[in-house]
């Protein structure tokens, strides 16, 4: 694995990341919405759209290193994350089919790592 994968790798991981805090805060800036354009003026909604814009610079600077039929399916890692601080911010609970789709995301991800040989 050369030393631009890597960082490639890295990049796409961490956008996920950050792209799934970017929900996160776009969830809490929608409790404030209130039926005016001006309710879209909230320090939450407008981290989310920067977390998801900071995220995409990233995504984008990590696929100019490798494939992108690789690095494309770690974006939906962004799920598990945005699972995960689901139910540590808002309670919201895991269940079976909730696990379920967690394994498969993560089956997919490596078998699509595993094709890029």
């Amino acid at each position: 694995m050369t030393p631009e994968l890597v960082r490639s790798i890295l990049l796409v991981f961490v956008a996920s990341i950050i792209g799934s805090f970017g929900a996160v805060f776009l969830k809490k800036g929608s409790a404030l919405l209130n039926g005016s354009l001006l309710g879209f003026l909230n320090s939450s909604l407008i981290l989310g759209v920067a977390l998801y814009l900071g995220s995409s610079v990233l995504y984008a600077f990590g696929i100019k290193g490798g494939q992108l039929s690789v690095l494309y399916p770690m974006v939906s890692l962004g799920y598990i994350w945005t699972l995960l601080w689901s139910r540590l911010f808002f309670k919201e609970p895991f269940t079976q089919q909730k696990i379920t789709g967690l394994a498969l995301i993560l089956l997919g991800v490596v078998f699509v790592g595993l094709g890029s040989s």
